[in-house]
Order: C-alpha cells, then sequence, then structure tokens
C-alpha cells in the first residue's frame, strides 16, 4: 500500500481496492499458511498472544523472581552436589545463599519467597555421600 487514500474517496472503498490490486498482482501468494485456517482461532482472546508466540519460538521463558530464585536454588543445590570439589560445592552454595538473603532483605515482587539458604554442611554431607568419601575435606 505505497499510495495515500484519495481525498473524498469512501475508505472501505478503498482499502478494498488496494487489497484487490495486490491480490491480482500475487503479492499475497505463497505467503506462509495460505488456504489453511488461522492458527489458534478458538483459544481464548490474549492481549499479550504475540509475545508468548516469540517465547515459545525462541525457547525463552519467564518466571516472576521469586520464582525464578526458587528454581535457582533448586539447580545450586544440584550443581553443588556435582561439583568436582568440596570447595567449589561450598562457592554455589555461598553464591546462591547471597542472593536468597538479599531477596529475603528487600523482597522481590510477586508471590512470597518461601525460601531460606541453603544449609552448606547439609549440602557437603551430600556431596560426600554422593562420592563415597570417608568424611575428610579436601581443602
Amino acid at each position: 500500500m505505497t499510495e495515500r487514500r484519495p481525498p473524498g474517496a469512501d475508505a472501505e472503498t478503498w482499502a478494498d481496492r488496494q487489497i484487490r490490486e495486490a491480490a491480482e498482482r500475487g503479492a499475497f501468494d505463497g505467503l506462509p499458511g495460505m488456504g489453511r485456517p488461522l492458527p489458534d482461532l478458538d483459544a481464548p482472546y490474549d492481549d499479550l498472544w504475540w509475545v508468548r508466540k516469540k517465547m515459545r519460538r525462541e525457547g525463552l521463558s519467564y518466571l516472576p523472581p521469586a520464582l525464578a530464585l526458587r528454581k535457582e536454588a533448586e539447580d545450586a543445590r544440584a550443581a553443588a552436589v556435582r561439583a568436582a570439589s568440596e570447595p567449589e560445592a561450598r562457592r554455589i552454595v555461598a553464591e546462591v545463599n547471597e542472593r536468597i538473603r538479599e531477596a529475603l532483605r528487600m523482597p522481590p515482587p510477586g508471590p512470597p519467597l518461601n525460601l531460606r539458604p541453603l544449609d552448606a554442611e547439609d549440602v557437603v554431607r551430600e556431596w560426600r555421600e554422593r562420592r563415597g568419601r570417608d568424611g575428610h575435606r579436601s581443602a
């Protein structure tokens, strides 16, 4: 649609003519989904449908900050148990605990945090059990 609607021309008639002429030129040929029903036509209306679709297409996700921190704490615990050494496990726990303490000082928006700092000794005990260690701490 490169030309402007002429003064005095009915807008609907002008738009219909622009569409008809573009179709006659083949401007709509080969468009994705041509000849198929519109996807999600029967789904309830969602103002942010395009954001959700783009995030799904690009493999992105979003969690409220409190839920994201809960997930991060779970992942950190699992990473600490799989760590290559005890100091690395303790470092992972210390890092996530600092973020948890900060969130407890200034609660993030969204659902309640319901999270406490991880007990480093419990995580290290689990780390040792996973490796079958005899309980001696490696420096």
